[in-house]
């Protein structure tokens, strides 16, 4: 079933130790719908400015990805400038041009109304609940936040939280989140808040699902938390939107079935954490571009392996 992803569609400028690249595509809702679309159909909700062409545009198309939610605005597309040093376990912002969207204001085409699953990217928590007041009839909402709305959004980002199914986000956010260090109580404290279930992206490590009494609609009861493996990688080129990488392909999978269980739970975090591991390989979204379903479903037998006891 499709999914709707509302977010950003936008150009980053990146430097890390293996080169730089100047104004390729990016933005939470592009590496999502990027990972996605191996699995299951995605509309996008997104502005973008006169810089953005049919070539950008193609990118997605390419995918099956519906476009018809993207808007074009008059003025230059969002632009992240950032850097990476070191273990590249955190970019350094070294410019926000917010451009057109700044001024983002989500329109929800009627061909998306009969979405089934929606995403909310990482925007303003206000735009978010707007969306989501604008679809009571999907089978399941997953979002994303980041320190800067926690911080300084606290209200509007708790109205978003009491609505969500899972909630995805770093570790650090979570510890913010609840003004907790110990990460358990933390994820306690957050489940509290609204989600039914907690997803917690460790990096490099891979990540750790935080289940309720809510979580598989009350029916089945998880006491403890689960952890999906990352992939030990010898060269990460471009860490920027693996966290994306990864919600696609675990949100992707979790809509390409017919029912939500505690083991399609396990194995959507997998999938998640393969389609992060491709991101990485390269500068931007080209290796989500390139990627095949053969060479996904070979790294998600290589997860298997190496986070397994069977056949060691």
């Amino acid at each position: 079933m499709s999914i709707l992803v509302v977010g950003s569609v936008a150009f980053d400028s990146i430097e890390t130790p293996h080169g730089a690249v100047d104004h390729c595509l990016g933005g939470a809702a592009t590496h999502f719908s990027l990972a996605a679309s191996y699995f299951t159909p995605v509309r996008v909700i997104a502005v973008v400015g006169e810089d953005f062409t049919e070539l950008h545009e193609g990118v997605l198309t390419k995918r099956g990805i519906d476009t018809q939610g993207i808007e074009r605005a008059k003025g230059l597309s969002f632009h992240w400038t950032g850097s990476y040093s070191g273990n590249m376990d955190e970019a350094k912002t070294l410019g926000t041009d917010l451009n057109v969207f700044q001024t983002f204001e989500p329109k929800i085409p009627a061909a998306y109304a009969d979405s089934k699953y929606l995403f909310l990217a990482n925007i303003d928590p206000a735009l978010q609940a707007r969306v989501r007041s604008q679809m009571p009839q999907v089978r399941m909402v997953c979002g994303d936040t980041m320190n800067y709305w926690i911080a300084d959004h606290g209200e509007n980002l708790a109205k978003v939280l009491r609505d969500l199914d899972v909630l995805l986000i770093n570790d650090g956010e979570v510890r913010m989140l609840a003004g907790e260090r110990n990460l358990v109580l933390a994820a306690e404290k957050v489940l509290s808040m609204g989600p039914k279930t907690l997803v917690v992206k460790h990096g490099e490590y891979g990540a750790t699902a935080f289940f309720s009494d809510r979580s598989f609609g009350g029916q089945t009861k998880i006491s403890r938390p689960f952890r999906a493996p990352a992939l030990p990688l010898a060269e990460v080129v471009d860490p920027t939107g693996a966290g994306d990488s990864f919600a696609g392909g675990f949100y992707g999978y979790l809509a390409s079935q017919p029912e939500l269980t505690p083991a399609v739970f396990r194995t959507a975090m997998f999938y998640g954490g393969v389609m992060g591991s491709f991101a990485v390989e390269r500068f931007g979204t080209e290796r989500l571009q390139a990627v095949t379903r053969e060479e996904i479903e070979e790294r998600f037998n290589l997860f298997k392996e190496i986070s397994h006891l069977e056949g060691a």
